[in-house]
């Protein structure tokens, strides 16, 4: 009998060994479940910083995408003035009747879009341009300044004029008309 009771002790040695290493693979099993809970979230995170930095990258494009750089006004006549200008680098085409523009004076407000006839074209072509390229500088005469709200050229002046091409990013100069509105008289 006592013989028996060491058999049977040598068998619960053994079960409690086999106990402890079922414990250790689940802990085990546990913490590779957790790591990979905790990969998943990080990838997830990850990839929505970078659709939302892709976003604002695409947003900022859109923005600017169509934006006028104004390389002079001239005063034209008593109601009208001629813009030089081109697309800022990088831009996208624009059709010639997508660009608004306004000046902004005591008197209140002018505004209209930039002409498709001849008197927006191409600098050394007569030709009217419908589409304005970037890379090629144009010229447009901004004519009925002489309007209802009379922001015409005015010596000793100060107006503001906007620019809104298409969708793009918007472009504000400051027209300053000295003591000569006479046509010629340089403006910006």
């Amino acid at each position: 009998m006592v013989k028996n009771m060491k058999k049977e002790m040598k068998n619960e040695n053994r079960d409690n060994v086999a106990a402890i290493g079922i414990g250790a693979m689940i802990v085990f099993i546990a913490l590779i479940l957790v790591a990979a809970v905790a990969a998943a979230v990080i990838i997830q995170t990850a990839e929505k910083l970078q659709q939302n930095a892709q976003t604002t990258g695409q947003d900022t494009t859109d923005k600017m995408a169509a934006r006028l750089s104004v390389l002079g006004v001239i005063v034209a006549s008593g109601s009208s003035l001629d813009v030089t200008f081109e697309l800022a680098p990088g831009s996208d085409d624009v059709p010639t009747g997508d660009i608004g523009w306004a000046i902004v004076c005591n008197g209140g407000k002018n505004q209209g879009s930039f002409p498709t006839t001849a008197t927006t074209h191409e600098v050394g072509d007569t030709g009217a341009a419908t589409t304005i390229e970037a890379g090629k500088t144009y010229m447009t005469t901004l004519s009925g300044l002489a309007a209802a709200a009379t922001c015409q050229p005015t010596a000793n002046a100060e107006h503001t004029i906007l620019f809104q091409a298409g969708g793009g990013g918007q472009t504000y100069e400051v027209l300053n008309y000295g003591g000569d509105v006479t046509a010629g008289a340089v403006v910006i």
